[in-house]
């Protein structure tokens, strides 16, 4: 057979290598390419630009990498995209802008050009560049210095660039990643605002259904109703619109009756006791925020408690009640103010009425009444509530991740050890501020949600870091990793994963509720 014979006789290059090399000759990328997921072969777009190019006897690994796409490898293809701008560029730009600049004018001004072939930071090509006005020199040097460089385009595939010179950095995975990026922004922002129109209106009507309200919001409320939105989930608001604000002054007023009565007796001995532990526990919360320690923050705190634990004398006050006051002071200050007192200083004496204090320390006391009402026994004498519920955790991790209860087991670690601070403060140790809010807004559309659906959501947390208390190979090295978890830089998309598991071990385990009390046996 002559040799052109040889050559027509040649697969195309769209057909792949399989038909062009034996088995036994194949290379070993591609006798293994079938079994890496994500390659395929395909026609490239390159081969279209050198169709009328004459066939080679020999195909290349360069070959091989234009007729195949990686779908793990971002930056080949952007490779591929500046060759494919380098071969057809020649043909978009007019003939004067062609040959009328130099060789390193052509080359400066390349980045740009690729841009508007390429699409990214789209420009309409006319034929205008700024380098157009350069001398007309050295012509026949130009067009020659393209056309070897189209020529070594042709035999490898690639853009070929001289020694002398540093490859241009695609601009390409930059632009579409901040593109990607403000896309997300946008349409977070339009589902944010979505949702926050319909639940104001929602709201808004006569009389809101609970129901209906609790299942809206049980993955996240949304910033500027989440003050309306808390008190109508803690039965502190009716849902009657035209009763609330009725009912609002009515408790304030109730709530400073009980103030005027109450408060002086906290130095008598009968109560001096809870105060002096009030007054210990308060300057230590959240210490790390400076709101929290100021002086007229810390008054509203006092209050608050010594009244709750005077008018609940069969649990009195406890440490771990004083956290759970914060995230509602939070919630209801963000209706008098747009500050984010997490993030930025803030200064509640001089930027904020007196009326409004008043009103968020009463809204406080009664949201937190209504909480506490839920798990008091986590509070009376000897804590019976929070312990059944440890013990419930416990039979729960072994049921639902056996190694890593065998493993606590058998280095001496005692779920009460650590697990104790996550039911009496409800994780908010544990967690930023920031996502106990967004905890408290599935707990409170959650059928009891700060007691049983607390219990599933500890179980999600603890099986979150199996992997790395299974690495630990001592107590104190679990102890130590149990009471300094790192979530410090944790928001709203971990906490939504913990959520998720924890309804999932909810509906495994509700049908079922026995398997977590049961006894062993004697």
């Amino acid at each position: 057979m002559t040799d052109s014979g040889a050559r027509s006789a040649m697969p195309p290059p769209s057909e792949g290598l399989g038909r062009a090399m034996s088995p036994q000759r194949r290379p070993f990328w591609k006798r293994n390419a079938p079994k890496v997921p994500g390659r395929s072969v395909q026609a490239s777009p390159i081969r279209e630009n050198l169709k009328d190019q004459k066939p080679r006897k020999t195909l290349s690994f360069q070959d091989f990498e234009d007729n195949t796409s990686d779908a793990w490898d971002d930056a080949e293809d952007e490779i591929i995209a500046l060759s494919e701008a380098k071969l057809s560029f020649e043909n978009l730009l007019p003939v004067s802008v062609n040959h009328g600049k130099t060789a390193s004018t052509n080359q400066a001004s390349l980045p740009q050009r690729l841009e508007e072939v390429t699409g990214e930071n789209t420009v309409p090509v006319t034929g205008d560049f700024p380098s157009q006005q350069a001398s007309s020199t050295g012509k026949s040097e130009e067009v020659s210095s393209v056309s070897r460089q189209k020529e070594d385009t042709t035999e490898s595939g690639d853009w070929s660039v001289p020694q002398s010179e540093s490859r241009p950095n695609p601009p390409s995975r930059l632009s579409r990643q901040l593109g990607r990026a403000c896309s997300d922004d946008k349409s977070l922002s339009e589902r944010e605002g979505a949702k926050l129109k319909k639940v104001n209106e929602f709201i808004a009507g006569p009389n809101t259904d609970l129901d209906a309200l609790k299942k809206m919001v049980w993955s996240g409320v949304p910033r500027e109703a989440r003050p309306t939105v808390w008190k109508l989930l803690s039965n502190y608001l009716p849902a009657n619109v035209e009763r609330r604000c009725m009912m609002l002054e009515r408790k304030r007023e109730e709530y400073f009756r009980f103030v005027k009565q109450y408060y002086p007796s906290r130095t008598q001995d009968n109560h001096v006791e809870t105060w002096r532990q009030i007054q210990v526990d308060i300057p230590r919360m959240n210490s790390q925020l400076p709101f929290f320690r100021q002086s007229s923050i810390q008054e509203i705190y006092e209050r608050v408690l010594f009244i709750w634990a005077i008018r609940h004398p069969a649990s009195g006050y406890v440490q771990g009640i004083n956290d759970l006051v914060t995230p509602f002071f939070v919630v209801f200050l963000s209706e008098y103010t747009d500050l984010d007192v997490i993030t930025e200083d803030f200064d509640a004496s001089q930027n904020l009425e007196e009326k409004a204090l008043n009103s968020i320390e009463a809204d406080c006391f009664w949201c937190l009444s209504k909480l506490l009402d839920g798990i008091q026994d986590n509070y009376t004498f000897a804590q019976p509530g929070i312990q059944l519920k440890v013990n419930a955790l416990r039979e729960l991790v072994k049921r639902i991740d056996a190694p890593l209860h065998a493993h606590l087991e058998a280095h001496m670690v005692e779920y009460l050890q650590f697990a104790f601070r996550w039911m009496n403060n409800l994780l908010m140790r544990e967690l930023p501020l920031r996502c106990t809010i967004r905890l408290w807004d599935t707990y409170l559309a959650e059928p009891q949600g700060f007691s049983t659906f607390h219990l599933y959501v500890c179980a999600a947390f603890l099986i979150k870091w199996r992997k790395d208390l299974l690495r630990e190979r001592d107590f104190q090295g679990l102890m130590l990793h149990l009471q300094n978890l790192p979530t410090i830089h944790w928001g709203d998309d971990e906490i939504g994963l913990i959520l998720a598991e924890a309804y999932r071990l909810k509906y495994m385990f509700a049908d079922a509720p026995n398997h977590l009390n049961q006894k062993k046996p004697t």
